[in-house]
């Protein structure tokens, strides 16, 4: 279900979220380390997005990884990468329950401990992968403050799924959303494919 929050500005939430949208479209637009070949750059738009929906904001318990603490993803190139399952987010969408994996990449010089704040890489497949989205799957990505075993939910954002850089740019290699993150209803929020294509 949503996340109801009695303090929650439906308004001044989608003002913000067109806001990052647009800070991202400059950075396509005009970053050196944008994705975006440099010959294309002066005819590139924006990004396609579907409209801001907050029924996609939602809350997620958060429960232990199940199975193996680490997975290989595979790549769009080269060879597969490992990353480390470390929480599982159980939540609701239309009536029926969810569950995602959140990973970190597995680092040899492991820095655990340095800090309070875990990077939770989520990517994900749904009901509009290879349809209105890219069919490798799309990412949402947050920090987590503190201990992530001490923590009992998260609000996880839809809106905020974008695609992965080798979807503009095939130089770029790209982790593919696995099959244990494969949600059985179409996520229509966040980053999609032009419209044309």
């Amino acid at each position: 279900m949503s996340i109801d929050d009695a303090d929650f500005d439906a308004d001044a939430w989608a003002s913000e979220l067109e806001e990052y949208r647009a800070e991202k479209d400059q950075f396509f637009a005009e970053h050196r380390q944008s994705p975006i070949p440099e010959a294309d750059r002066e005819e590139f738009e924006g990004l396609t997005y579907y409209d801001p929906d907050p029924s996609f904001r939602v809350a997620a318990r958060v429960e232990p990884a199940e199975g193996e603490d680490t997975i290989e993803l595979e790549m769009t190139q080269g060879e597969p990468q490992q990353y480390e399952r470390v929480a599982k987010l159980v939540f609701e969408l239309d009536g029926e329950e969810q569950e995602l994996y959140g990973y970190e990449q597995a680092d040899p010089h492991d820095h655990s401990g340095e800090d309070d704040t875990t990077t939770l890489f989520v990517p994900f497949r749904d009901g509009t992968t290879g349809d209105t989205t890219y069919g490798a799957g799309r990412y949402m990505e947050f920090e987590v403050e503190g201990d992530l075993a001490e923590a009992d939910a998260l609000p996880l954002d839809f809106n905020l799924a974008y695609h992965p850089f080798c979807v503009y740019n095939e130089a770029f290699a790209c982790p593919l959303a696995p099959p244990e993150n494969t949600l059985d209803v179409r996520i229509e929020a966040g980053e999609r494919l032009a419209r044309s294509v």
